[in-house]
């Protein structure tokens, strides 16, 4: 992928029908807070398309979403931060049907800073009088939306910081699942290689606006009592605890890096080769811990979770060996438990080559873990995330009497364990 340029000589053709946002100096670091909200219909990019093509996504959940705004004067929406696709998508005042008129819809008609764009690989060159222009289907696990390409000013964080970028205003939705959902919208926060062009990738243009000081940004994921929130320009330590273990991306695209084994109670189960480790995608957009079929089916063989909750104080500790440590989960973790029942949050995954095979840490895994994706060094961090007590009526602080260690990142045990 070419680098992008900046916002003002990506602008030069139309700088009389353009507004850039005031120059300011770059954040050091800017919160967002996100909402959380359970048993949602969740979105992850596989393949990105034109016409002609098609972009494949799974039918995860997605239960973490906050504000963007879009436009001038802004127009507010709240969107799934979600660092498994790499575009902004959001339903335009073009699209009828009921999945878009049942939320805010963008009207570039009455921005002043909008830009009709006429080809992703050209975003430089404005739609022609005859009305040509590339059309983006991008399909669902269960639906898809077809749309076009619009630029405008993007604000986070209330309007704190601004940029110049490229989205995907839908012109169709199907109502599943989009009707269903209470965002209006994806912000995508994956590599640029999965955004339409350079231009679509939010981080970057929020960088090459010098708005951001650096390409950062980091994700904590609440229980039901606590804020979760998601920062850009740099991570918090107060959100975690012990240190932070990188890893470097694998293949840019996803937040993708090598995985050299699952383990259960720290013994390694052997499913990775030396050679060919198995590869993760961190992905917030995503509510269940993910992998290929075969190896999910013998996870739920192995762990063999009670429906009745009764074997839920023996089950072992499930582990993901990340370089040269250990990432544990508890079956606090793993385990949902609701009214007496339990349930597994691991799900089969099967993405086709040569995105995948892949194995996606999604909610269970971000909860327990804070992550931060640091674009200019390509790698990911992990760190234990702190959270609070829960409140002495919090229905997370029952179902369980016994006594457990902490999650915890550990030494890999050797291949032969």
């Amino acid at each position: 992928m070419m680098l992008s340029k900046s916002v003002l000589s990506a602008l030069l053709f139309s700088a009389s029908a353009v507004v850039l946002p005031k120059e300011a100096a770059p954040t050091e670091l800017l919160t967002v807070p996100l909402m959380r909200r359970r048993k949602l219909t969740g979105l992850t990019q596989m393949v990105s398309g034109r016409e002609g093509g098609n972009a494949h996504r799974s039918a995860q959940a997605s239960e973490y979403y906050g504000q963007v705004s879009v436009g001038s004067p802004p127009q507010n929406f709240l969107v799934v931060f979600d660092t498994g696709s790499g575009n902004l998508l959001l339903p335009s005042k073009e699209c009828t049907s009921d999945a878009c008129t049942s939320h805010k819809r963008y009207d570039a008609s009455v921005s002043a800073t909008s830009l009709q764009v006429a080809f992703a690989d050209h975003p430089d060159t404005k739609v022609a009088d005859d009305g040509t222009r590339d059309i983006v289907t991008i399909t669902f696990g269960t639906g898809e939306m077809s749309g076009v390409y619009v630029r405008d000013n993007v604000c986070i964080g209330g309007g704190a910081i601004c940029c110049q970028a490229n989205i995907v205003a839908a012109t169709e939705e199907s109502d599943e699942p989009f009707s269903l959902v209470p965002f209006d919208g994806i912000l995508g926060l994956s590599l640029p290689e999965m955004a339409e062009g350079p231009s679509f990738s939010l981080v970057d243009r929020l960088v090459h606006a010098k708005v951001l000081k650096k390409g950062v940004f980091a994700v904590f994921f609440g229980n039901d009592h606590e804020q979760s929130e998601i920062t850009f320009g740099e991570y918090k330590p107060s959100a975690m605890t012990g240190e932070v273990h990188w890893a470097p991306v694998s293949t840019p695209g996803y937040w993708q890096v090598e995985m050299g084994d699952v383990v259960l109670q720290n013994k390694a189960l052997g499913l990775c080769g030396k050679e060919n480790k198995c590869q993760v995608a961190v992905d917030t957009g995503t509510s269940l811990l993910a992998g290929p079929s075969e190896v999910v089916d013998m996870l739920v063989e192995r762990l063999s979770v009670a429906e009745d909750c009764s074997n839920f104080n023996t089950l072992p500790d499930l582990g993901f060996v990340i370089g040269s440590q250990v990432l544990n989960l508890n079956p606090e973790d793993y385990v949902a438990q609701n009214n007496g029942i339990c349930t597994l949050g691991l799900m089969s995954l099967d993405i086709p080559p040569p995105r995948g095979p892949l194995f996606i840490f999604g909610d269970p895994f971000l909860r327990k873990y804070y992550t931060i994706y640091d674009k200019d060094e390509l790698k990911v961090g992990f760190a234990i995330a702190k959270h609070s007590e829960a409140p002495a009526t919090s229905l997370l602080a029952t179902g369980s009497r016994r006594t457990r260690r902490e999650a915890s990142i550990q030494p890999a045990p050797p291949p032969s364990a």
